[in-house]
């Protein structure tokens, strides 16, 4: 009888395939930004934040802080967004102070005077998307990048940022109250499969050591929101398939490291950046959740081309959970 894994890489690779030939074709790429590393060694390292923007309130300032102090002892390369950069409805245009009060202000350690890559949240789209996308931000402050979905290679890693907000069939036919700009992405089956096609040869082609995915919603979490199906369904087969090293997400606001039994992805939610949500958790099984903290914090991540490390921090900079892995390091034969 075929074991778990083999059925479920064989479904995965069943689902890639027909993405590729099946799905309207896109020859659209993701935007490419370089980032060379810093360090003699070319090994990297940099912080992850999400769910954070709430003008300092919710120990929003605690946190920034903390990360600022962990910042300069790891001499950290760059700083990831996982989204929902501007509570609640992101940004009413490129004049609105919480770009100030939220962001500017806030991050001003010397160690976070570095690239911040951004991505959109849920939340940011219920304000005017096209604002925190705009380059007359990073003329504001040069440390902000943020796009739909795009590319950083940093050499020994590779990162795709992925849109997933589009993906979420509840935005669009249980919005409540809420307003969301879909301006940019209609009509939404066009967009979505482009973009999964789109990520699905960023990665086949990379030839980084590390593979790593970044995007606002979770895949898996034991978090309020839980697992998002949407993605599930369409996103992860194209990251089982393409042996993706760690999925990076915010969305649910805690601090949360699942290790598949499926696949070899690391889960790792990063959504402390400010409001967390205290005693909302559920069950997940033991052997796959190897973290959860249901409080404000931040991540770290460190790599070489043999290992990754990877920390969860507190407000108050207190090392919460470490969690490390390795790949050989081949050397061509003379």
């Amino acid at each position: 009888m075929a074991s778990l894994w083999t059925k479920t890489m064989i479904i995965a690779n069943l689902i890639v395939f027909m993405l590729r030939w099946c799905v309207v074709p896109s020859t659209a790429e993701l935007p490419r930004f370089d980032h060379t590393p810093t360090k003699a060694d070319g090994s990297l390292s940099f912080l992850v934040i999400g769910d954070w923007g709430r003008k300092g309130g919710y120990n929003q300032t605690e946190v920034a802080y903390q990360m600022g102090i962990i910042g300069e002892k790891l001499e950290i390369d760059f700083i990831i967004s996982t989204g929902d950069n501007f509570y609640d409805d992101g940004l009413t245009g490129l004049d609105d102070d919480a770009f100030f009060e939220s962001f500017v202000n806030i991050y001003t350690a010397p160690a976070l005077q570095k690239q911040w890559y951004n991505v959109l949240g849920n939340h940011d789209y219920r304000g005017d998307v096209e604002a925190q996308l705009s380059r007359m931000l990073r003329e504001i402050d040069s440390r902000w990048v943020c796009l739909r979905s795009f590319i950083v290679n940093a050499e020994i890693a590779e990162f795709i940022f992925v849109d997933t907000t589009p993906f979420v069939d509840k935005y669009f036919t249980e919005p409540e109250d809420h307003v969301y700009d879909w301006s940019g992405i209609e009509p939404r089956h066009n967009y979505l499969a482009q973009l999964l096609n789109a990520v699905d040869s960023a990665l086949r082609e990379s030839t980084a050591k590390w593979k790593i995915v970044v995007g606002p919603h979770t895949i898996k979490s034991a978090g309020h929101h839980g697992n998002t199906q949407e993605l599930a369904r369409q996103l992860l087969p194209i990251l089982q398939a393409n042996e993706v090293d760690l999925y990076i997400n915010g969305h649910d606001h805690c601090l949360e490291h699942i290790s598949s039994s499926e696949s070899g992805i690391q889960y790792l939610t990063s959504g402390g950046g400010s409001k967390a949500w205290r005693g909302d958790v559920s069950w997940w099984k033991p052997h796959e959740m190897k973290f959860y903290y249901d409080g404000q914090g931040f991540m770290s991540i460190q790599i070489t081309q043999t290992e990754v490390d990877i920390a969860f921090y507190d407000d108050f900079g207190n090392v919460l959970h470490k969690w490390s892995t390795s790949k050989h390091l081949y050397v061509s034969a003379i």
